[in-house]
Formats: structure tokens, C-alpha cells, sequence
């Protein structure tokens, strides 16, 4: 791995880590789905302007139509729009970490569903990152978190467990930029049904909401979707992920920090485990040397 992917990769982090952060500060001055239709729909039109400047074409092989479609309905619609509804109830911090569990799960699934091969190293992750997420959601359902926003969480997690299994045909064959603005497109069409239908245009307009949304719709949105195919491009998706062990910590401490939110020493001991266990997963996916 390069020291370019390095950075690539450790910036990812950030960027996803931050969006927890910033989400929370929206859906508390407007209402979740209308914002984030709103969102994804000018991320979208900016992607798309950009890579026709480029020069890239939205004719897009069969294999990648797919990966768009399956991406933008299960991360964009999905996985995000249930975690901004969840986020007028729950912690950012909370969200961050069950989302960072996503890599423990896309190594279950293949574990169980496509009979993949898991070293004990990796089976030792999964167990790991199980006891983190059990010292974690077992302090916060006592210190009262909502289980309704703390399920909307989970299901998202899922969501997203099977728009990263669809990366691959995403990313392969070029336009990468192109096919960003297109999933988030296909996302917002499918966001502006429910907000049209159940959200009230409530919005409290001030320099809060303005900067979480211009940072939300140009950082998380557009830059760390771009930077993460990029980076399955330049290294493979499974190297790739190895950087979602630094999500944890990440999101928890934007939070702590911006949002002044209070991390209790179970959600520390957890946060842990389940960084480690995410790592341990990706290291057993590494091709052993000969």
C-alpha cells in the first residue's frame, strides 16, 4: 500500500466519520428527509457537471447500472435516510459506531451466506466486534437511548452491508465520477416520496444549519464517496477497508468534540474492541506471504 492510498484512505475516515457530526446538527433545525433528498440531489447535479467536464460518460456498462442502482437505493435511500430520522433521537456517537460495524458484517454474510473462507484471526474479529457492540448497546439501553432510532440504526447498518457487497460493479470500467453523482440521484428520487408525503417544511434558518448542510453535501457527500471508490480503484476493496477500523474512534470523538456529547467508559472499552475486531477481520483477508 502506497503512501498515496495512506492518505486517501485515513482521509475517508474522516470525512465519513464527520458526517455523523454534521447530520445530527441538521435534523435538529430541519426536517431529515427533506434534507437529505435535498442533499444528495445537489451533490448529484455537481458530480455529474464535473464529469461531463471531464469528459466521462453516463453510458454505463449493465454490471455498473446495477451497482448504482443497488448502491443508491440501500446507502443513499436506505442506509442514510433511516439514519438521519434516527439521528433526532439518538447520538451521533451512537450512530457512528453501529454504522462502523459494517465491515464485521459484510465478513458475516460471507462467512454464512457465501460460504467465504474466514481465518481464525478473523473469526476472533467477528467475536471481538460482537462483545464491543453488546458493552455498547447494553450501557446505552440502560442510560435510556431510544430503541426505535437505535433500530432504524441497525436496519441502515444492514442497508449499507449490501451497497458495499455492490462496490465492485460500481467501480469497475471507469466514470467513476459520473456514477457518484448518479447513485446520489437515484437516492434523492427515492428520499423525495416519503419527505413529500410525511415531512412538514419546518426549517429553523441559521449559520448552523447552512454550514452542517454546504459541509454535509460537499465533504461526506460528494468528496468521501468519490475518495472511496477512488481508493477500491487504486487498491482493492479489501485493503480498502481496512480503513473502517479508524471509523469508531473517529466518530466518536467529533462528537465528543463538536457536539459535546458524553462517552462513557463502556462506550470507550467497546469502541476498542470493535476497532480491533474490525481490524482483525481485514488483516485475515490479506493473502498470506509465499
Amino acid at each position: 500500500m502506497d503512501i498515496k492510498a495512506i492518505i486517501m484512505g485515513i482521509g475517508f475516515a474522516l470525512m465519513w466519520s464527520s458526517a455523523f457530526t454534521s447530520a445530527r446538527v441538521i435534523v435538529e433545525f430541519a426536517p431529515p428527509l427533506t434534507a437529505l433528498a435535498l442533499r444528495f440531489l445537489i451533490s448529484g447535479v455537481i458530480g455529474i457537471a464535473i464529469a461531463w467536464s471531464l469528459g466521462q460518460s453516463a453510458r454505463l456498462t449493465r454490471t455498473q447500472w446495477t451497482g448504482v442502482l443497488i448502491f443508491g437505493v440501500c446507502q443513499n435511500a436506505l442506509y442514510l435516510g433511516l439514519n438521519f430520522v434516527a439521528m433526532q433521537t439518538i447520538p451521533a456517537s451512537l450512530a457512528a459506531i453501529i454504522a462502523s460495524t459494517m465491515p464485521l458484517l459484510v465478513a458475516l454474510v460471507g462467512w454464512l451466506v457465501f460460504g467465504n473462507k474466514v481465518r481464525p484471526l478473523g473469526i476472533a474479529g467477528l467475536v471481538a466486534g460482537l462483545v464491543g457492540v453488546v458493552l455498547i448497546m447494553g450501557a446505552r439501553l440502560q442510560g435510556g437511548v431510544d430503541p426505535f432510532g437505535l433500530i432504524l440504526c441497525i436496519i441502515g447498518v444492514a442497508s449499507l452491508t449490501i451497497a458495499t457487497l455492490a462496490v465492485l460493479g460500481a467501480s469497475s470500467g471507469g466514470n467513476v465520477l459520473m456514477i457518484v453523482g448518479l447513485q446520489m440521484l437515484v437516492g434523492s428520487a427515492l428520499l423525495w416520496i416519503p419527505a413529500l408525503t410525511i415531512e412538514v417544511w419546518d426549517v429553523t434558518w441559521n449559520w448552523q444549519l447552512i454550514v452542517a448542510f454546504t459541509y454535509t453535501t460537499l465533504v461526506p457527500g460528494l468528496a468521501a464517496t468519490l475518495v472511496w471508490f477512488l481508493l477500491v480503484g487504486r487498491i482493492g476493496a479489501v485493503k480498502a477497508s481496512t480503513f473502517h477500523f479508524l471509523n469508531p474512534f473517529l466518530g466518536v470523538a467529533i462528537a465528543a468534540v463538536l457536539l459535546g456529547e458524553r462517552i462513557g467508559v463502556l462506550d470507550v472499552v467497546g469502541v476498542m474492541i470493535i476497532a480491533g475486531g474490525i481490524l482483525a477481520v481485514q488483516l485475515s483477508k490479506q493473502p498470506t506471504a509465499k
